[in-house]
């Protein structure tokens, strides 16, 4: 969504290349303007027809006593939910960087996907209670499986359009790929829901409608966990699922002149910025003046890391680096 800037220091390496502690900054930036129209549309799309599909699914859920319809209305309101904090994140996310902000307000994704997560634990968890309730009572309420079929059918074909809303952009932003997923596999819930509501309509095996929830719920939670537990981490800075440390300080030690790898620090700027700091130690010096920006442009390249600060040591003064780790 924003352009990425690379900044080479040649002639500051050159200058403090004089000095007995060798130190080279370099910043790989992405900066990033309006959130384009399209995106914009998709998300408000999504909420508008998700909102409107809830309000029809839940009264429907309650007049034919379906904890299936119901478990799917508390899902779709979930996704309602994460569609309007995803769009909010996003747009915090493009806001400019402050004096007191200096990296802007991206973490702010970071936060979303974890407030989402654990909204959808917790529905999920009570849709689990009221499902054992009603197997303990052995299928004693009936359940109108006509209406039910309906709904839910109407709601294969509105969740596979609002998935359709982020089919194109999915590849090239991780939010717009997580809508399109979600709304994907709520269009398979849907069908879930349609095919048990059949089966209890010839059969009248009523515990088919909360056994069907719990198993949903099941599937939800599973796909929620992961979520769960990478934007907990992510919110600690931990590293990021997509970088493979071992194979990140493999690659630095392999560079042209390099002896040493020190203080490497890997964190996530958003849901889909990576940053990185790192102290390097080149006793010869770096002679060519594009270490930088090849290095950054490689590191974006092979570890998704958009924005890096690199320090360069010679490793001669007899003190070492007190941030050696």
């Amino acid at each position: 969504m924003g352009e990425n800037h690379s900044h080479t220091h040649a002639e500051e390496h050159k200058h403090n290349h004089e000095h007995e502690h060798d130190h080279g900054h370099g910043h790989g930036h992405h900066h990033h303007g309006e959130i384009p129209k399209n995106i914009t549309r998709a998300f408000v799309a999504g909420i508008i027809l998700n909102s409107a599909f809830v309000i029809i699914e839940a009264g429907t859920g309650f007049y034919t006593h379906s904890l299936a319809l119901l478990s799917d209305a508390g899902h779709n309101l979930g996704d309602v939910a994460s569609l309007a904090l995803a769009l909010l994140a996003t747009r915090f996310a493009a806001k400019k960087a402050t004096s007191n902000y200096t990296f802007g307000y991206k973490q702010s994704t970071v936060l979303v996907a974890f407030l989402n997560a654990g909204i959808l634990l917790l529905a999920m968890g009570a849709i689990v209670w009221e499902a054992i309730q009603r197997l303990m009572e052995a299928g004693k309420v009936e359940i109108q499986s006509t209406p039910v079929i309906i709904v839910a059918t109407a709601g294969i074909f509105i969740n596979a359009s609002i998935a359709l809303f982020f089919l194109k952009d999915k590849d090239k932003d991780l939010n717009m790929r997580g809508a399109y997923l979600h709304m994907a596999s709520d269009a398979l819930v849907s069908l879930g829901v349609v095919i048990g509501s059949v089966v209890m309509l010839y059969t009248h095996w009523y515990w088919l409608d909360a056994a069907i929830s719990l198993v949903l719920a099941g599937v939800i939670v599973y796909g929620t966990w992961n979520l769960l537990r990478e934007s907990l981490r992510l919110s600690l800075n931990g590293v990021p699922g997509n970088v493979d440390m071992e194979k990140l300080r493999k690659f630095l030690n392999g560079r042209k002149g390099i002896t040493e790898v020190h203080d490497l620090h890997v964190w996530a700027m958003s849901t889909t910025e990576n940053a990185l700091t790192v102290h390097l130690v080149a006793p010869e010096g770096l002679t060519d003046d594009n270490f930088y920006s090849n290095l950054q442009k490689e590191l974006e390249h092979h570890f998704h890391i958009s924005h890096s600060t690199i320090q360069v040591e010679n490793g001669k003064n007899k003190t070492p680096c007190e941030q050696k780790c």
